[in-house]
């Protein structure tokens, strides 16, 4: 099966050639671009979100042969959550081989955090369906490259930590209130507050709604430190 020359770029980019082209042309297909005779991604996404969880599991194990399974598991979940495949994504330029309607085309899919986060994942699962696990986990471990050792020592989720100092004051978990959203619907840019019971917030701005929960609840949880 012959790809055009925009994924024989990419494969050299990612380091993998493929032996079945097939599977690379599936894992870029988005299900906007679906038909009877052509499947989509959202298969491979399920499984690549698989392997790499085993794979980054293993590394942190190996990078930190001391570390509880307290510490191991928030910085697992730092590694394989969607925002992080998706700067990954970014970096080795997914977007640019997304298969998309027109629809999704239009709407700045090229660009959407969970286009490319379910892309990479997907690519991850084409990788190991062709050449097996040690080839997909080779490919994760370069990629995500400094991000498993530079992972904060106790990466625990913002808000997660923020209920937990709620919960240890007697407080109600914070409220999250949408507060602003400016920018073109493709590309969005939110204001979150975080909000107690008490009066205090503190808000955050970013590209998502997620994002931007997570550094409200960063930020408040560090103006309530601050003033204990």
């Amino acid at each position: 099966m012959k790809i055009s020359n925009e994924l024989r770029d990419f494969q050299k980019r990612i380091g993998h050639a493929f032996a079945d082209p097939g599977l690379l042309t599936e894992a870029v297909t988005h299900a906007s671009m679906s038909s009877p005779t052509r499947g989509d991604n959202q298969r491979l996404e399920f499984l690549g979100d698989r392997v790499l969880g085993l794979a980054m599991a293993q590394a942190l194990l190996e990078a930190d042969t001391e570390a509880a399974e307290g510490k191991l598991a928030p910085r697992f979940n730092a590694l394989v959550r969607k925002e992080t495949c998706a700067d990954v994504a970014r970096e080795i330029d997914v977007g640019a081989v997304l298969r998309l309607g027109r629809s999704e085309m239009l709407s700045g899919g090229r660009r959407k955090e969970a286009l490319l986060g379910d892309a990479m994942e997907a690519v991850i699962a084409a990788v190991y369906l062709d050449a097996g696990f040690d080839a997909a986990q080779a490919m994760i471990i370069r990629l995500w490259g400094k991000r498993i050792g530079d992972v904060d020592a106790d990466a625990r989720d913002a808000k997660t930590a923020m209920q937990e100092w709620a919960q240890a004051k007697g407080l109600q978990p914070p409220r999250y209130v949408e507060v602003g959203r400016e920018g073109p619907d493709h590309a969005p840019v939110f204001t979150i507050a975080a909000q107690l019971t008490t009066g205090a917030s503190a808000q955050a701005t970013a590209k998502s709604k997620r994002q931007a929960e997570q550094a409200a609840a960063a930020a408040l949880l560090a103006q309530m430190e601050k003033t204990q």
